[in-house]
């Protein structure tokens, strides 16, 4: 089983060496109980540990069940003593720490046994040396008997072949000794006990065989195995297969040693548990620099987080606007610069004129583009990446929204809103160049805007004081400034105060007359404002169709009354107040709408009479029934023709009609029942008769005369469009009079008497001064497909370059008639804030984490200190068969759990600091930051004070590993 052949050992002490075994050869059954005795020095423990595979030997051979250990490896010899040793040493080397069973099971750890497998063999082997009530106990509160029947217990657990004991009664007294020699005996019947001993009583009475050393060699063997017995001849072996190489290679990969990570930390909590007052104090110095930038981090996350919310408010009012028709003002003014420096080309002995004004409209005509929107809308819609980079795309159309207010005196148009131009303040053409600048982020003079579609945004910007969030198309809100105030410009806009009192106000004063401005501070309640409805009326509902053309009816308040209130109601829902943490808003109005508000306009729009008739007619003004002129149809008529205007054309064509008419006023005299008027042309003198005496014209001569003289002054597109409410009473009698038959000869008579007009003015060789697209922009027409603006609202300024590289990549893509011209204004406003306070905050870090760097180094140092301390530690794991890389992994568990401890106490002191931080930072500033460490940055900074103990960890570990067990076992 075990055999000893001329082993020899040499120790070299400076230039000397020592001989501590010269060639001993012992050979040992596989069950005795064998004592070495001997003087102190004559090498009895030297044997010991070779045997244990503790030591080396320096020549010889040591056989293990007939295999030679010449070749062994630091893993093989690792192996040997986890399964095939058991230690039992004189100061009986069990760790401090842990409990008895704990140590007990330490060596089962080692050899990969399930959790209670373990804990079953352990309190076995417990049981065994009667100690299965100690369990929980910690080695100094047992006596040494006990002790040491812990280290047989440990040495037995993992059921090895040969047991070594080393002076085990050389600590206990003689009543104790003799319980222990008997329960050695007892367990020699099945397994080799070695034991070194000083004491020959207790060799001679209890071992099988003594074996005597001097100077390291066998002096006497009282039972040497007999070298005579010959043993039976085995066969040659065969050449081993690959199969059985394999076999083996898998069987000494089952057989190594190692220790779990979890075992490793194990074993380090409870070494430092015992410690820890300084375990708690070194974690709260390496806690420094983590608390250091953690703060900092915390308060550069509040400035971030400001700054976000300063991005998400600011961008969500200065989008990345796109128009049909733009100009780069930097272009521009580039241009305009490099023109003048280079007219500059003259002497300057006179005086010379500079075409500013030219060179302004040559440029501004160079740099004027038209968007295809259409086109750039189907890209971003189907872009997949714009929805995490935005707000919101917004869409908007030339479609205008006409909102009014109904009253006992009358309509008022609220939007857009004319009050700048009845105080005299402004020309209509001044006001709508300031409506334009609030759709690019100015004032404005609208109070309606239309909202983001983001609910989250709005929800962060404002805060619903009543009511709640539109839903519907026909549902608004109402926005109050942060003091719950609304400016009296909205108030008059939108009728709550009487703005007839401001008309005329400004040239008034201008004229030095003395003037009075309510300055009363009026006061509504949330249901007032929620009761306030409005109504929309889409433009084309503003003309009514007359002799064959479309006439603007906004002058004519009795058809205006109808117009609104046949309009969509509109209704206050909600009233919003910005939030005080927000830096901008979103809704630039003081009245804001939903987007379907909007395409519900342009549905309305695109299905009015009017539009269909202008589409179905692109060649003709349907305002004034005359041509658009066009180039082909100026070079087919007469050099002498002009263009007429539109009043002009509509006089004379009234004129034209006349001439052409006699037809239909045959027609019409029929209708009144006037027999005296000649047949018309195409009706047979039977179908006149028939209608005559349907109409009763004979006996009804005083209906006749009514009938006529109600038609004179009848308006007839009344009667063709089946609006009766402007018809006075006598009219409406004589309509109710007519037969169904005589209703369709008139409205016969009233379609030809329009197509005729048409035709006339059609063919009269004038032109309209308008175009086609005049006149759909004029009534409000829009197709979704093809905005009129695009305006993308990005999430923050990084988001907002993906998007300008969004743009890029579709410019790459398209022809240069298909390139996208947009205006940024953030970008002209503001600059990268973010970039500088990241600069600032890794300045910051980076001196902070010199602190971080020292604090490990300081670590490092103490786990130098703790290597030291657990020297007799280390000696212990690698008896019971821990590799060098047990060992390392042991005290690289315990620098795990420093730098754990010191990064969480990092942490929460910086969460608990971040709180006086936030109050001084309210106290001094009015800036709502609030310093808050991210979760993110927090476990990343747990993660680093690991890591750099780790790291600082890594010297004193490999130390460790390195330190030969022998000599740390003799360390007290």
């Amino acid at each position: 089983m075990l055999s000893l052949k001329d082993i020899k050992k040499d120790y070299v002490v400076g230039d000397s060496t020592v001989s501590a075994l010269k060639g001993v050869s012992i050979d040992f059954r596989e069950n005795e109980f064998v004592s070495i005795l001997g003087p102190s020095g004559c090498g009895k423990t030297t044997l010991l540990n070779i045997i244990g595979g503790l030591d080396r030997y320096t020549s010889g051979d040591l056989n293990i069940n007939g295999k030679s250990t010449k070749d062994f490896k630091d893993c093989d010899w690792d192996s040997y003593r986890n399964h095939s040793i058991g230690f039992v040493f004189q100061s009986y080397n069990l760790i401090p720490h842990q409990t008895v069973l704990s140590n007990v099971e330490l060596a089962l750890t080692l050899s990969g046994v399930s959790k209670s497998e373990r804990r079953e063999r352990a309190v076995k082997a417990l049981e065994q040396v009667g100690l299965g009530d100690q369990l929980h106990k910690k080695p100094n509160q047992m006596s040494g008997g006990q002790m040491q029947r812990v280290a047989i217990a440990r040495a037995l657990v993992n059921e090895p072949d040969i047991l070594l004991a080393d002076e085990p009664t050389g600590a206990l007294d003689t009543e104790t000794s003799v319980q222990i020699m008997e329960l050695l005996k007892s367990i020699s019947k099945d397994k080799l006990i070695i034991m070194v001993t000083h004491n020959p009583e207790l060799a001679m009475k209890y071992s099988s065989r003594i074996i005597k050393l001097l100077d390291g060699k066998v002096i006497d063997d009282s039972d040497p195995l007999d070298k005579n017995v010959v043993e039976p001849i085995k066969k040659p072996e065969k050449e081993p297969t690959k199969a059985d190489k394999k076999a083996a290679k898998k069987e000494r990969k089952k057989l190594k040693t190692s220790m779990s990570f979890l075992t490793a930390l194990s074993l380090s909590r409870n070494n430092l548990m015992t410690k820890k007052a300084r375990t708690l104090l070194t974690s709260f110095a390496g806690s420094i620099g983590i608390i250091g930038i953690a703060l900092i981090l915390s308060i550069s996350n509040g400035v971030q987080l400001y700054i976000d919310q300063v991005q998400s408010d600011t961008l969500s009012s200065y989008p990345l606007q796109i128009t049909k028709t733009t100009a780069s003002i930097g272009e521009i003014m580039n241009t305009m610069a490099k023109n003048h420096e280079d007219s500059a080309n003259h002497d300057k002995d006179k005086v010379y004129s500079q075409n500013a004004m030219g060179e302004m409209i040559n440029t501004l005509m160079e740099e004027t583009k038209v968007n295809n929107l259409e086109k750039f809308k189907k890209y971003l819609d189907d872009n997949s990446d714009l929805k995490d980079l935005t707000s919101d795309v917004q869409y908007t159309y030339a479609t205008t929204l006409n909102v009014f207010t109904e009253s006992d005196s009358g309509v008022m148009q609220v939007n857009p809103s004319t009050l700048l131009e009845d105080m005299g303040y402004m020309s209509s053409t001044q006001m709508e160049a300031m409506s334009m600048s609030g759709s690019m982020g100015g004032m404005g003079t609208d109070v309606w805007s239309e909202m983001i579609d983001n609910e989250e945004l709005i929800d962060k910007q404002y805060d619903v004081i009543a009511g709640r969030l539109p839903e519907k198309y026909n549902e608004v809100v109402l926005v109050v400034d942060k003091n719950n105030e609304i400016n009296d410009y909205v108030l008059y806009s939108l009728g709550l105060l009487d703005p007839s009192s401001l008309n005329g106000i400004v040239r008034r004063a201008m004229a030095g007359e003395d003037i009075s401005v309510d300055s009363e501070q009026h006061v509504y309640t949330y249901d007032e404002l929620l009761d306030l409805k409005f109504k929309a009326v889409p433009t084309p509902d503003f003309y009514k169709k007359k002799d064959g053309v479309w006439e603007d009816m906004t002058g004519d308040e009795s058809y205006m009354k109808k117009a609104v209130a046949n309009g969509t109601e509109i209704s206050v829902v909600g009233i919003l107040r910005p939030d005080e943490d927000a830096s901008s808003a979103s809704i630039s109005g003081a009245i804001g709408y939903r987007h379907d508000l909007m395409t519900y306009l342009i549905d309305e729009v695109d299905n009015s009479e009017i539009v269909k008739e202008q589409i179905a007619n692109p060649d003709i003004d349907v305002f004034t029934g005359l041509k658009f002129k066009t180039d082909e149809n100026v070079a087919d008529t007469d050099s002498s023709s002009e263009t007429v205007s539109d009043s002009t054309a509509d006089t004379e064509s009234k004129a034209d009609k006349t001439a052409d008419s006699s037809d239909t006023d045959k027609k019409a005299g029929l209708v009144a029942g006037d027999s005296s008027m000649e047949i018309p042309e195409g009706m047979t003198e039977e179908q006149y008769k028939a209608l005559m005496e349907q109409s009763g014209a004979s006996d009804t001569g005083e209906l006749a005369d009514m009938g006529m003289n109600a038609m004179g002054s009848m308006d007839m597109s009344a009667i063709q469009g089946g609006d009766m409410s402007s018809l006075t009473e006598t009219q409406k009698k004589y309509i109710a009079s007519l037969s169904d038959e005589q209703m369709e000869l008139m409205k016969q008579m009233l379609k030809e008497q329009s197509d005729t007009n048409a035709d006339q003015l059609a063919n009269s060789g004038k032109y309209s001064t308008s175009n086609y697209d005049n006149n759909m922009k004029t009534l409000g027409y829009s197709v979704v497909e093809d905005p009129d603006s695009i305006n993308i609202y990005p999430v923050d300024f990084a988001s907002k370059e993906k998007i300008i590289d969004i743009i890029d990549d579709y410019n790459d893509s398209v022809g240069e008639e298909d390139k996208i011209e947009y205006t940024d204004y953030v970008g002209l406003m503001m600059s990268s804030i973010t970039s500088i306070i990241n600069a600032i905050s890794y300045v910051l870090i980076a001196f902070v984490a010199i602190s971080l760097v020292v604090s490990s180094i300081m670590i490092g140092i103490i786990t130098y200190i703790s290597v030291l301390e657990r020297t007799k530690e280390i000696g212990i794991l690698r008896s019971i068969g821990a590799s060098k890389r047990d060992i390392s992994r042991v005290f690289n568990a315990e620098t795990v759990i420093v730098g754990f401890v010191a990064g969480a106490l990092g942490i929460i002191i910086s969460y608990l600091l971040t709180i006086p931080i936030n109050m001084i930072i309210a106290h001094l500033t009015d800036v709502p930051i609030r310093a808050s460490i991210p979760v993110s940055a927090a476990v990343i900074l747990i993660a680093i004070s690991v890591c750099l103990t780790l790291i600082a960890g890594l010297f004193p570990s490999r130390v460790a590993a390195k330190k030969d067990p022998v000599i740390v076992l003799r360390t007290e």
